[in-house]
Parts: C-alpha cells; sequence; structure tokens
C-alpha cells in the first residue's frame, strides 16, 4: 500500500494502472483528486504553499492507509501527496483504493481523505492580493473524521 510525498505533479491515470498492474481481484476502484482552488475564506488565492515534516508525514499517512486496510478489505490502496508551491488549477492529492465491491473502496477512499485532512502533518501557506497567511485546521474537516471514530451517531 504506497504512500508517496513528492513535490512533482503526477498522473493520475499511470498511478492508477500501476496500482492494479496484475490483478484480476479487483472489483472497484474508488479515487479522490484534491486540486487547488483559486478562492478561500471568501478572497483569492494565487498560489499554495504546502510543508511537511519529512518522514513523520509519510509514517502518519501509512498509518491511515493501514487503519483503512484494518476496516475494510482492500485489495490495495495509494496516496500521493505533494509539497511545495502550488498554482490554481494544480493536483495536490491523489487517494486510491481497490477492493472487490464498490463500497468498501468508496469508504476507504473517504476515509482516508477524511483522516489525511486532519491527522497528517501539513501546514498550508496561502497567498492571496492582501498577503500571505497560514490556513488554519477547519471544523468541518474535524466533523468528516468524526463520522468514522465509535461513538459518533452518523
Amino acid at each position: 500500500m504506497p504512500v508517496r510525498v513528492q513535490t512533482e505533479d503526477f498522473d493520475i491515470s499511470a498511478e492508477i494502472l500501476a496500482l492494479r498492474a496484475g490483478r484480476s481481484d479487483v472489483g472497484a476502484v474508488a479515487s479522490f483528486i484534491g486540486v487547488m482552488r483559486d478562492f478561500n475564506e471568501g478572497s483569492g488565492v494565487t498560489e499554495l504553499t504546502l510543508e511537511h515534516y519529512p518522514g513523520m508525514t509519510e509514517k502518519s499517512l501509512q498509518q491511515i492507509v493501514d487503519e483503512a486496510h484494518g476496516r475494510w478489505r482492500l485489495q490495495d490502496a495509494l496516496v500521493v501527496h505533494r509539497v511545495g508551491c502550488m498554482r490554481p488549477a494544480d493536483q495536490i492529492v491523489l487517494v486510491v483504493a481497490l477492493s472487490a465491491h464498490r463500497e468498501e473502496a468508496l469508504a476507504a477512499c473517504a476515509f482516508i481523505m477524511d483522516f489525511l485532512k486532519t491527522r497528517a502533518p501539513f501546514w498550508k501557506k496561502e497567498r492571496t492580493p492582501e498577503g500571505e497567511r497560514w490556513v488554519e485546521s477547519r471544523a468541518s474537516d474535524d466533523a468528516a473524521a468524526g463520522r468514522w471514530l465509535p461513538g459518533d451517531p452518523r
């Protein structure tokens, strides 16, 4: 279950084909592609810089993928997350989950993305016409991750 943090862009089709290569036990491929948008919090954004702790970030992402694998019957999963400077329309993150059935692939993909947003050590700085600002964590991301925790009524 590969996890990569990199500065270079990724090719979605090539990544999915490589993950599926030689497999005949896969009946479902679920994916999420996060893309930089040109606005946030009511203002334009011209650039996004993503920072991370090398080693720690990959370990955190691997733990999230391993937890997904423990919850659902996955044949494989992949996370590719970019760091560095990005511009609007650039790809930021790719999450792919393979399983025999769609329900498991879709749930695992959503779980990985929800926990990536709340548990992985990334820091975002946006450049706007008003200057630079660090992006704070959002309650909506915490709520999304909370749905996977025991005792959550959703």
